[in-house]
């Protein structure tokens, strides 16, 4: 039964972290950099 509970949550976060990354892509936020250019170089545009 603990390990269903476990399972249960670790599902849910990777579904949060998936949702996000989603989220930023659809904003146009790179995963690289994050959508600032002065962090990375200016390699965003």
């Amino acid at each position: 039964m603990g390990t269903l509970v476990v399972l249960i949550v670790v599902a849910g976060l990777a579904a949060l972290a998936v949702r996000s990354m989603i989220r930023d892509k659809k904003n146009g936020k790179s995963i690289q950099c994050g959508g600032e250019c002065k962090n990375c170089g200016g390699h965003c545009h």
